[in-house]
């Protein structure tokens, strides 16, 4: 038995489009001798269709599209995510289409309601496992959260399955992939019976699905596992009761791995929401240079247009640096000197700043200038502002409303700076795209005479640290500072944290690379008093 694994990139609401990419990998599949046909979980819709599930004319058309797939698909068994529907309940489902025949159903048995997922708002749990016979060979389905406890593979083995197909929308984080494998690996040891495991890729709003589709023998060992952030069908045989070993693909670096994910989820942003190409403001520092970076590796340098906007606060060591990449990448460049504009407003302002001393309110006005023209630019050209601030400026604050906060999506929401450091290194390893000086000199928003970022935050190595233990690891202010972290940079951080909610509202979606991002992962109150 031939089992071919369809790693595509569905779009969400695009049923139309969704069945063509699913009849393209059936008939790809069939030509080359596959015998099944496994599609990611809810390939009809993509994932998350969300609210979309409440429409019922979007649950029709998805009727209509399993009818299609009965009447004209032939030599190959199809194995479709889909969402079902009985009475007023719907499920996550998998159907099984053979030949004209519809052979069964498959519900999702355990749904997520945690992290990004929120299934128990639309979906009725399943309850029965489904097992059907191909070519002689008795076959399980599961779906995604079904594999990440015991009883759904048992209940599929209790029923005579040998192999375990599981469709999945399973998004990625840091280390997401060895994580799904190891729980894999124990169904396979738990069952004693093969597991071949379809991912979905591309990116979805602030999620991005790396693919990584895997197969694992008997014995645990990768017997197939495909490319990162790529379509493309995957086949393994099942022989003699086991699967047979094919192509595995080498697991990625953390920094090549993230940095995929980033640029797939730029790539997917831009191109399935239709805007013609991205706009993004050029500082001479390492945040917008690595912005830069990902929107070329993920458009096109005939796609990017970079502005630098200087001010008399800005080096000219920044400027140099950012036509010099410039010159590297070959995307389109606009420089805007923004100190008359800054002039005019603050002449317009006089009476109303009159007896007051200079402050953040000025500094704030240049961001707010800068944002004004992107989005002046956005508007007559219909390119999509990028916004460059990194997850360590998101957490304290460190960014400005209607400034530099201004724009579409955040391509660096979930990237604290240290990782920005490390990913920039990486990028300039594959091949030098970003000036050395950029990366090595100390970071400065440009907004005052000699200002550095360390004059009002604690170093960065220190408030990642912060961040990731209390954001992304629950950890409180008492266990973080038993940790050894300075108590005063402990409570500052969690306090610039707290009272900067409001700004993380308002920003952009950006991709999700930790398990914690500052978006569906994160729904603090703005209005709160918990101190702990």
């Amino acid at each position: 038995m031939k089992i071919a694994l369809a790693q595509i990139n569905p779009i969400v609401g695009d049923i139309d489009g969704n069945t063509e990419l699913i009849f393209a990998a059936a008939r790809e599949a069939a030509a080359a001798g596959a015998d099944i046909l496994l599609t990611p979980e809810l390939a009809l819709t993509g994932y998350p269709p969300e609210d979309l599930l409440l429409r019922p004319a979007f649950l029709q058309q998805c009727r209509e599209k399993i009818a299609r797939f009965i009447d004209e698909l032939d030599g190959i068994t199809l194995i479709l995510g889909y969402p079902s529907v009985s009475g007023d309940e719907i499920f996550n489902s998998a159907c099984v289409i053979r030949d004209g025949n519809f052979l069964g159903r498959y519900d999702k048995l355990l749904l997520p309601n945690n992290a990004v997922f929120d299934e128990v708002r639309y979906f009725t749990p399943g309850c029965v496992p489904l097992v059907f016979e191909q070519n002689g060979v008795q076959v399980g389905i599961a779906i995604c959260e079904d594999l990440w406890d015991t009883e759904p593979a048992a209940a599929a083995k209790d029923e005579g399955a040998e192999v375990l197909l599981v469709l999945n929308a399973s998004p990625f984080h840091q280390a997401k992939q060895s994580t799904r494998r190891e729980i894999a690996q124990q169904r396979v040891e738990e069952n004693d019976l093969a597991l071949v495991y379809c991912n979905l890729v591309g990116g979805q709003d602030e999620l991005v699905f790396d693919g990584h589709s895997f197969a694992l023998n008997k014995s645990g060992e990768l017997a197939l596992q495909l490319p990162a952030y790529r379509s493309q069908i995957g086949y393994c045989d099942f022989i003699d009761g086991d699967l047979q070993t094919a192509s595995i693909a080498a697991d990625e670096s953390i920094e090549a791995s993230i940095y995929g994910a980033l640029v797939l989820g730029v790539q997917d942003y831009i191109g399935k929401n239709r805007f013609p190409g991205v706009l993004l403001g050029l500082s001479g520092g390492i945040d917008s240079a690595l912005t830069l970076a990902i929107a070329v590796d993920a458009l096109g340098a005939d796609r990017v247009h970079a502005v630098m906007m200087p001010s008399r606060y800005t080096a000219d060591i920044s400027v140099n640096d950012s036509r010099e990449m410039i010159d590297i990448l070959g995307c389109q460049y606009s420089e805007i000197e923004i100190w008359p504009m800054y002039e005019s407003m603050m002449a317009g302002l006089k009476d109303e700043f009159s007896g007051t001393e200079m402050d953040a309110t000025e500094e704030n006005l240049q961001s707010r200038i800068r944002g004004m023209l992107l989005m002046a630019m956005s508007n007559k050209g219909g390119k999509l502002v990028l916004t460059t601030g990194n997850k360590s400026e998101m957490t304290t604050g460190y960014a400005t409303l209607y400034g530099d906060m201004a724009g579409g999506f955040a391509v660096l929401k979930d990237v604290a700076k240290t990782l920005v450091y490390r990913l920039s290194l990486w990028r300039n390893s594959q091949g030098v795209v970003i000036p050395e000086r950029i990366i090595t000199r100390p970071p400065s928003a440009e907004l005052r005479p000699d200002q550095k970022d360390q004059d009002s935050l604690p170093e960065y190595a220190v408030l990642d640290a912060i961040l990731a233990a209390y954001v992304e690891e629950n950890l409180s202010i008492a266990d973080i500072i038993a940790k050894g972290y300075p108590e005063a940079d402990v409570n500052k951080v969690v306090r610039l944290l707290k009272i900067n909610e409001y700004k993380r509202r308002q920003a952009p979606v950006g991709p999700r690379i930790t398990q914690r991002s500052f978006g569906k992962d994160w729904r603090m109150p703005i209005t709160q008093r918990f101190t702990r």
